[in-house]
C-alpha cells in the first residue's frame, strides 16, 4: 500500500531521514522501531504529510503522494495519531469523534438558515455512528466526560476512534503505547487487531514497547541513524546481532524479551 523510495529529511546539517526505503503491505500491523533519534516519528511526517521531505518519494497505491498536504490524504484515507493526543479538551469525548468527518453540512452559514432539517439529519447519523465507535472501544461510558479529563491512555483510545469516523485505509500510530497503563494497553491491542482483522485497516506503529510489537506486528522494521537496519519478524529482529548492538546496546542479548 505504501511504499517509500530514498527518503531523506534534512534540517540544516543534521539528516533526520538518511535514504530509508521500505514497504508497507496492505492488510499488515507493521511495526516500526529504533533508538530516540532514529528518525521514525520524522519518517511518520514526511509520509503524512506534515513534513515534506528533503528528497525522494513516498507511494500510496503505486501513486506518488510526496508532499501532499494531510487533508488531501486524509480524504485517501491516510491518517496519523500523534505520541501526545490531539484532543478539543473542552468538548464531550463523542463530540470530539462527530467532529471528524469532513463536508459537514452544519459548516456552511447559509445552511445553518436554510437547511436545518438536513444539518439535524446528519448530526444524529453522526451520533449513532459515533455510539458504534464508542461501543467498539468499550469506552461507551464516557461519551459525556469531557475529553480533557481522560486519562493518557483513554485519549490514545479516543484518538484511534477519530480514525473509525472516516474510511480510513492505513493509519500510522506514533507510541500509541507511551504513558499507558497495561490494562489500557490491552485495551488498544485488542481494538487495533479487531480493526485489522474485522475491517481491514492497515496500521504502521512506532513503539518501544516490545511485548506489544511482539503481539501485534509482523513484519517489524528497525531504523537507525535515519536509515532502515532490518526488516523480519519480532523473532528475528530480537536474535539481529546487528539491532541487538544498535537498538538494544551491546551485551543486552539476553534482556531480548523486555521493554526497549
Amino acid at each position: 500500500m505504501i511504499r517509500v523510495e530514498n527518503l531523506h529529511k534534512h534540517f540544516g546539517g543534521f539528516r533526520a531521514v538518511d535514504g530509508a526505503s521500505l514497504e508497507i503491505a496492505e492488510g499488515k500491523i507493521t511495526g516500526l522501531i529504533g533508538p530516540n533519534g532514529a528518525g521514525k516519528t520524522t519518517l511518520f511526517n514526511a509520509i503524512a504529510g506534515v513534513l515534506e521531505p528533503t528528497s525522494g518519494h513516498v507511494f500510496m497505491d503505486g501513486e506518488d503522494i510526496t508532499g501532499l498536504p494531510p487533508h488531501d490524504l486524509f480524504h485517501r484515507g491516510l491518517l496519523r495519531t500523534f505520541q501526545i493526543a490531539h484532543e478539543f479538551s473542552s468538548l464531550s469525548v463523542r463530540e470530539n469523534l462527530m467532529m471528524v468527518p469532513g463536508h459537514q453540512s452544519g459548516e456552511a452559514l447559509w445552511n445553518t438558515w436554510f437547511a436545518r432539517r438536513q444539518i439535524a439529519a446528519e448530526e444524529k447519523a453522526l451520533r449513532d455512528q459515533a455510539d458504534e465507535v464508542l461501543d467498539f472501544l468499550t469506552i461507551s461510558h464516557l461519551a459525556d466526560e469531557r475529553a480533557g479529563n481522560l486519562s493518557g491512555g483513554q485519549k490514545k483510545l479516543l484518538e484511534l476512534g477519530r480514525t473509525m469516523m472516516v474510511d480510513a485505509r492505513i493509519v500510522f500510530l506514533d507510541e500509541v503505547g507511551a504513558g499507558v497503563n497495561r490494562t489500557l494497553l490491552g485495551t488498544i491491542g485488542d481494538a487495533i487487531v479487531r480493526l485489522n482483522q474485522e475491517r481491514g485497516y492497515t496500521f504502521c506503529m512506532i513503539e518501544h514497547d516490545m511485548d506489544f510489537i511482539k503481539r501485534l506486528c509482523d513484519p517489524v522494521i528497525v531504523m537507525a541513524e535515519g536509515k532502515v537496519l532490518a526488516e523480519g519478524s519480532a523473532e528475528d529482529i530480537m536474535r539481529n546481532e546487528q539491532v541487538i548492538e544498535a537498538y538494544l546496546g551491546t551485551g543486552l542479548k539476553n534482556k531480548a524479551g523486555a521493554n526497549a
